[in-house]
């Protein structure tokens, strides 16, 4: 018996249907060991030497591992045919060499792209050796991202207090968006005017645009005001026009290379919606149902078997005029490309994607992969391009306009997205000259004007990032890998760096002022450069070509004496660089230009960056005489600019008080008067700002709220906001609100059934827990079901957050809708009140719900998680 370990146990039932019963295969669930996330995983002092550790549920799979091995005859690593793959493969062999279960039995590594039977024995028939020069790349790329994590980050931690980490690939990454952000902070709009004219000839209609003015062929932005538009305008309407030229081009579009791990993430993003980690997900499915061939590669060149069976299918499906006469070969870009042995393509060219109309998302993937892959191997579309220059005359200036358009003569490989291959386009840009049609035009045809067309534009700042932008900055510029890309971009989301915001990477403060120190102190280690030629080093390593010590060596000696000079850095001058290098971010030019560092509170004091135990904020230098505070993103929006900072929203009619709105180091929050110890009350969790009403206010001021007294005790209930939420208070006991409205709503009956139920072991819960009385009476409402309910203290009506008690002499299944309506709108809930006469009419009665017996509660076992896959860890 044969011992085969794969990576995924969702291979295992098809690769042993292939192999037979001669051959036991299981899984590693990804790797089975990594680098302790603590000091002394890596030492460079013992020529980096490196301490794996094997979490718990490997721990378990290796053993079963083991024990087969014990009844098998060999041991077969097909881990999947990438670096990570063959360190998985290394890691596996090596722990099962210290545990001495291999003695004298061989061991074979194969790989295969593709879960297909002819992929999978052909594999088996052609094993090698472990490839110690990948093994080896893998090694130096993860204690270079250990050592730049578990240095770099506690330097970080010092210097900028609320601070995550850093890592090696991901802070340049981070430059990347920061960069961006600032390109688009520091541009300027510009004005200019785009000017033609919509003209007929033998009835059809098509448009043309200004070339030259007075013999000069005009830019762009060259017509940058209203008036030299209009005058321009006027022109063209006084003028007539005759083609001077017409020149037509026989053209061809080529189709693009099949899809590699990145192009694939791009593709998905723009066309499907789907983030790269969801991408890479649904593409692990398919290729582990043996749908598509590897899905982490650089290459685009296809193997001879898939070029020849797409070939095949296209004449099957499109005949053979579509088919070039030579096969289409493509060569990855990527100097070292590794990661696969060929692009990302469907292993049946014969199966349609609408076999896999089952399940949408893998579905609208493959057919993305299946039509790119069909594509990459039919004949070029043919077009005709047509240019004709128009001559204006009559006119006081010298004008000429050019109409351009094209015909697709043969649609070639457009064919299988439709002739005007909208599905092949960028479906973010803009449509151009060449997909228009012009009608027939010759030399003398005098075309007539329709339309002056002048219409103002302003240039726009670079758009930002989307994830598949960066992917695709990230391969151009040679940093990170396929196996990493995803990974990159998530864990800048995960550490609160960057945000999406309408599929756009935005930049935190927080992730901007990480970048900026990085650039201040660590310039070198942060730029695209040196990243990438470390990369190159790293492909080297992988080639056989460089020792990985001696890259390990090299960096790590520079690296660390650069650690040491900024660990003697104080915070002040900290501050001063950051304070320079964020200062367009930070404190933008004012409307008046004044100074847009002077304190507006105290008027003397300058502004700067501040760094507290919660990460940094603005503050005066002046502190402790002027106590000035705003948050980092207040300032970069322009709040500097509002005077004081405050906002006055209204008078207390109790006190005579002026109430505020202020930003202060913690957030948003509002104060009553002014005085040395004015009150104040912070916004809770989902108010902002904006949404702040004098009401509001006043009754966030009036916190703690006084509920009633408890009907036992007689001590009094109050409601109030704390540090973990809403809650109500009884003699030192919390319970907490589900709800933040409701700290302002709750009734007496509401808040002696929350502290049973807390004395009763109920601790946290939210409203509908299955210890909440049950309904006696349950009414629909448009606004929300209306329930009459048996409290601990007497019977209540239930609509969404307000409760009422019901009068003594009501008993609760009397109670008509009507009169629920009356009890809640009392109570506060007036939008009842307000639509109780037009719909109480339709509203229905439902009946009366039993309350459940009670279960006693069973402890189910804990659920076995799955080792995740560990493609590429960053400290």
């Amino acid at each position: 018996m044969k011992l085969v370990v794969v990576e995924s146990p969702n291979k295992i039932k098809t690769i042993s249907s292939y192999l037979g019963k001669d051959y036991e295969v299981m899984a590693s669930f990804g790797h089975v060991r990594d680098l302790p996330a603590k000091d002394g995983s890596v030492l460079p002092d013992e020529d980096f030497a490196m301490s794996w550790e094997v979490d718990t549920a490997s721990k378990k799979r290796l053993t079963d591992i083991g024990n087969a091995l014990k009844n098998a005859d060999e041991l077969i690593l097909a881990t999947d045919p990438d670096r990570e793959g063959e360190a998985i493969s290394w890691h596996v062999l090596d722990v099962l060499r210290q545990k001495k279960l291999l003695k004298d039995k061989p061991v074979r590594r194969v790989v295969f792209n593709a879960i297909t039977k002819d992929a999978v024995t052909e594999a088996m028939r052609n094993p090698r050796e472990i490839d110690e020069p990948l093994v080896e790349a893998y090694l130096a790329r993860r204690a270079l991202d250990y050592l730049v994590g578990f240095t770099l980050s506690p330097v970080l931690w010092r210097k900028l207090p609320g601070s995550r980490s850093a890592g090696r690939v991901q802070s340049v990454a981070l430059r990347i968006v920061c960069d961006r952000e600032s390109e688009i902070e520091k541009f300027r709009a510009q004005e200019y005017w785009s000017i033609g004219a919509r003209l007929n000839e033998k009835g059809r209609s098509f448009e043309a645009r200004l070339y030259s003015v007075d013999g000069k062929k005009t830019d762009k932005l060259d017509v940058g005001n209203a008036a030299d538009a209009e005058a321009l305008k006027a022109a063209i309407e006084a003028g007539t026009f005759s083609i001077a030229a017409v020149d037509k081009k026989p053209t061809r579009r080529n189709p693009y290379p099949p899809f590699s791990t990145s192009s694939l993430q791009q593709d998905a993003s723009s066309r499907l919606g789907f983030a790269p980690a969801r991408t890479m997900q649904i593409a692990q499915r398919l290729y582990e149902d043996g749908i598509i061939t590897y899905m982490r590669t650089d290459a685009v060149q296809m193997a001879p078997e898939g070029i020849d069976q797409a070939r095949r299918a296209i004449v099957k499906n499109f005949g053979a005029d579509y088919l070039p006469e030579k096969p289409r070969v493509y060569s990855t870009k990527a100097k070292n490309a590794q990661e696969a042995h060929e692009a990302i393509r469907p292993t049946d060219m014969f199966r349609h994607p609408d076999t896999l109309r089952g399940d949408a998302d893998r579905h609208r993937l493959y057919e993305l992969i299946w039509k790119r892959t069909l594509a990459s191997q039919m004949r070029s579309a043919e077009i005709e391009r047509t240019t004709a220059d128009i001559s204006v005359f009559a006119t006081s200036r010298d004008i000429a306009l050019r109409a351009v358009g094209s015909v697709v003569t043969f649609p070639g490989f457009l064919a299988l997205y439709g002739v005007e291959a909208k599905e092949d386009r960028d479906p973010n840009a803009e449509e151009d000259e060449d997909s228009r049609e012009l009608p027939p035009l010759n030399v003398g045809d005098r075309p007539k004007l329709e339309e002056a067309l002048i219409e103002q534009h302003f240039t726009q700042p670079p758009p930002r990032y989307t994830e598949a932008s960066l992917i695709k900055k990230m391969e151009e510029i040679g940093i990170g890998r396929p196996s990493t890309y995803a990974a990159t971009v998530t864990v800048l989301q995960d550490r609160n760096y960057v945000r999406v915001e309408k599929r756009a990477l935005v930049p935190e403060d927080r992730g901007r002022i990480v970048t900026a120190f990085l650039e201040s102190f660590f310039n070198r280690y942060v730029e695209y450069g040196f990243t990438a030629s470390l990369e190159e080093q790293l492909d080297l390593i992988s080639d056989g070509k460089l020792a990985w010590k001696d890259v390990l060596r090299d960096f790590w000696k520079e690296f660390q004496s650069h650690v040491e000079e900024i660990k003697d850095l104080r915070v002040s001058e900290v501050l001063d660089a950051l304070n320079d290098l964020l200062s367009d971010h930070i404190f933008p030019a004012r409307a008046d230009g004044s100074d847009p560092r002077r304190c507006p509170n105290c008027g003397t004091g300058q502004l700067s960056l501040k760094l507290g135990k919660f990460g940094a904020f603005i503050g005066c230098s002046n502190y402790p005489e002027c106590r000035y505070t705003m948050q980092l993103s207040d300032a970069a929006t322009g709040a500097a600019e509002a005077g004081t900072g405050d906002g006055i929203i209204g008078t207390d009619p109790e006190s005579g008080l002026e109430v505020a709105l202020k930003t202060g180091r913690f957030g948003p929050y509002v104060q009553l008067g002014d005085g040395a110890e004015p009150k104040r009350s912070s916004l809770p969790k989902g108010w902002t700002p904006d949404s702040v009403t004098l009401e509001k206010a006043l009754q966030l001021l009036a916190l703690p709220r006084p509920v009633g007294d408890h009907p036992e005790t007689g001590k009094p209930i109050t409601a109030g906001l704390g540090r973990y939420g809403p809650f109500i208070l009884h003699d030192g006991v919390y319970a907490n609100l589900p709800d933040v409205e409701e700290v302002f709503t709750v009734g007496l009956n509401r808040a002696v059934d929350l502290l049973a139920e807390k004395a009763a072991g109920g601790g946290r819960f939210a409203r509908g827990s299955r210890s909440a009385p049950a309904a006696i009476q349950t009414f629909e409402h448009a606004d929300g079901p209306i329930t009459v309910r048996a409290g601990r203290y007497g019977p209540y009506v239930n609509q969404g957050k307000v409760n009422a008690t019901l009068p003594k002499e009501l008993k609760p299944e009397d109670v008509t809708l009507e009169q629920a309506i009356e009890f809640i709108a009392a109570k506060g809930g007036a939008s009842a009140a307000k639509k109780s006469s037009s719909r109480s009419a339709g509203a229905k009665k439902a009946p009366a719900k039993k309350a459940a017996a009670k279960k006693p509660a069973t402890k189910k076992p804990a659920a076995k998680k799955a080792a995740p896959k560990s493609k590429s860890v960053e400290a």
